[in-house]
Order: structure tokens, then sequence, then C-alpha cells
């Protein structure tokens, strides 16, 4: 047997609630959904999503509904379920494997459930669902998208061995993905899950960020914003450069490990904040992890040393080290902004699952003629989801003229 979240009435009322406030502030992705509601071209089609179950999601997935498509989904994290919002999906027919604070057990079996559902095309994020499909050599799926750049990351590595089984879309890649979800997106939640798990003052703290890509871009200017002393470690020269150019603080990170107030890793690696800078570390810190797995921070050294930890507050474990210094970790290494926090703000959600619900069109009628590998979302996508995102807040920008095309173009 699987699990269906409970449908008792007012948790599903509460995420019908949730649903309608989110979807009046994704009007991009509702723009789009009544451009294509007629023709209904998603008719037949069985989608498997593995996604942050989130109000955010579920405007995509009853979108995808609207269209035609047949749905099953699990969580791509944990700890990241909001269950009033599962229990309201389940209500609208769409099952939902998917509870707050599930096992690691319970999350593998999920995954394994909405593989044995058939999925034509799958929607990922992490690439949990589409390694699984390998691993399992599920049949028929025709295509798939994936969300995140750790997920990108794993797929590349099939492709490099000429082992991936369907065409798959790119969607971090979309310059109105990563340009804003990552930076914007993440960048404010991640400070948000911070803030709403501790209650304590950013202003004036010693705030460490771990990478410099688009996620840590965001992260490190909303640290700044709030008046944090942020200080950058990287291991790219030219992110290194980026941020000093950016006025941010640049070092390794076994050098301010030992003034560090709160360190929030941002990379996609393993190990990234290790036993050597743990040693280090002042008593009272605390680290939280905004990349997509828990493998940043090395939570086995911590337990290792200080033992089962002590919850304090929700979502914050007390380690107490050698010599009684107490280190905190936030949401268990987990990502900060969906376990402590909602995630990303819709707006900026509007964007990606703008990206996503085209790229599972596309793939729709596109599959027959494309290989198996990664493929960026089309430029015209990226472009309408853009330009109807600018109407979405009555923004009007200039065109080029008939002189300068052809001066461009000469």
């Amino acid at each position: 047997m699987y699990y269906k979240i409970n449908k008792n009435s007012r948790r599903k009322e509460e995420g019908k609630l949730s649903y309608e406030w989110t979807r009046n502030h994704m009007t991009i992705l509702n723009k789009i959904r009544m451009k294509n509601l007629a023709k209904k071209p998603l008719s037949g089609y069985k989608i498997g999503l593995c996604l942050h179950v989130t109000k955010e999601t579920a405007v995509l997935a009853m979108a995808i509904k609207d269209l035609g498509g047949q749905i099953v989904m699990c969580s791509a994290n944990p700890l990241s379920i909001q269950d009033n919002i599962a229990a309201f999906l389940t209500s609208e027919g769409i099952d939902t494997f998917a509870k707050r604070g599930e096992t690691q057990e319970e999350y593998r079996k999920y995954i394994q459930a909405v593989l044995k559902f058939k999925p034509d095309i799958i929607i990922d994020d992490g690439g949990e669902l589409h390694i699984s499909a390998h691993k399992n050599r599920s049949r028929g799926i025709i295509g798939g998208a994936e969300e995140t750049t750790s997920g990108v990351y794993r797929l590349k590595m099939l492709e490099s061995k000429k082992q991936l089984k369907y065409p798959i879309v790119a969607v971090n890649n979309a310059l109105t993905k990563h340009l804003f979800d990552n930076r914007y997106g993440t960048g404010q939640s991640t400070m948000d899950g911070i803030i709403r798990t501790t209650g304590l003052l950013m202003a004036g703290k010693q705030i460490v960020v771990c990478g410099y890509g688009w996620v840590g871009k965001g992260v490190a200017a909303r640290a700044r914003g709030l008046g944090g002393n942020v200080t950058i470690t990287e291991v790219d020269p030219i992110k290194a450069l980026e941020a000093n150019m950016d006025g941010f603080n640049i070092t390794q990170l076994i050098d301010i490990a030992s003034t560090g107030d709160i360190f929030i890793t941002c990379t996609g690696q393993t190990q990234v904040i290790a036993e050597k800078h743990i040693k280090r570390m002042k008593d009272g810190a605390i680290l939280a992890n905004a990349g997509h797995f828990d493998v940043e921070i090395d939570v086995n050294y911590l337990i290792s040393e200080g033992g089962n930890p002590k919850e304090v507050r929700p979502y914050i474990d007390c380690f107490y080290m050698e010599g009684g210094k107490r280190l905190f970790l936030i949401a268990k290494g987990r990502v900060v902004n969906l376990v402590g926090a909602d995630g990303h703000p819709p707006e900026v959600m509007a964007l990606s699952f703008s990206n996503q619900l085209l790229s599972i069109l596309f793939l729709s009628r596109n599959h027959q003629t494309l290989e198996s590998k990664i493929y960026d979302v089309p430029k015209e996508i990226d472009l309408e989801v853009a330009n109807s995102a600018l109407g979405a807040l009555k923004i009007k920008i200039d065109k080029l003229t008939n002189i300068q095309r052809s001066y461009i173009g000469s």
C-alpha cells in the first residue's frame, strides 16, 4: 500500500485557499493555460511529477490537468511538503504520494509509485525520478524536463556515457529560469528560511556564503541587504573575481571558519563544510544549506562528534561538540528555503513553471523527432515567458526599428 495524504475537509480547504491565493500571483502561467485550454493538447498523456509539493507546484499541476494531462506526483524532498496542498491535489483527482517528514524509505517508495503509473513525460527537480527511471529501465517515456542545476549535471553524466534513454529539456538552463528563480527566488527564500527558523537579526552578523553561482549571488545579495557582513568562498577563479568586484569579501573557508556566525552552502557539491572547517567554528555558529541535496554539510561528522542532537527550535538541531562548543544545524542540512519557509515566491515560480509547462507541450509535439539527449529550452519559449512576464507587470519596452535591424545585421 502507498500513502495518500489525509483528506480531512479542513486541511483540504486550507490547501484550496492557499492554491487560489498563489494562482492569482502567477498570471503568466494562467495566460499560457488559457491560451491552450480549448485544444486540451495534453489529452492522452500521463505526466509524472517529482517536485516540491508546494502551493506554486499546485498551480502547475492544475494547469497540466486542465490541459488534459493525467498526473501522478511525489515530492522532490521529504521535508518540503505542504500537507494542505497534498490534500487539495488529492481531492482534485491528482494522486499525490507525499507527506511532510516522510522517511527515506517512503521517499523512495513514492518515487517508485510514480514510475508504476508508467508516465509518458517526467518532470523532475533534482534528477531522482529520472535516475530511478533509468535504473528501473522504465519503458514508454517519450521525454522529460529537469528543473535544477544539480539534476542537469547528473543527467549530463548519463548523456556523456550514452546512457540517456529519452530527450530531456533542461529547464534550469532557460534564462527566464536561472537568472530569476535561482537568484531572486532562492536568494529571498533562503534568508526567509533562516530568519523564520532562528528568529535572529541578520544585521551585523558575519555571514559566509559558500559558492557564487546564481544561487550564491542571490543569497549573498539578500544577506547584504539585511545588513549582514558577507564573505564569499569559491573554487572557481572567475566567480571569485566576480564576487570581489561585486564588493564582497573573498577568502578560503578554512580562514573564515573561526569567525563566521552563519554559514550557507550554495554549491551542489559534497562536503563543502567538512570536518576541518567544523573543528574551527566558534560556539554558536549556525549551518544552513541552500543546495538541492543534503550533502554539502558533513552532517555525519557532526553526529559522530556531537552525538544525537537536541532540537532547540523547530528545524534547528544543536550539536554539543568537544569542549562544550555548540553548533546549530538548520533543517538537518536539507534545503533551508523549503524546510524552514515556503520556498520561492509565486511571482518567480511563475517564470520557472511557465518554462516547465511550455516544455511539456514542446515534448508532446516534437518527441518523435528528438534524440535521447539534453536540450536547452527553445529560445522562442524563453522569449514567450519573458514577454508574458512583462505583460503581466504592465511594462512596455522599445522595439528595434527596421533601420536598426538592418544595421545590426550588416
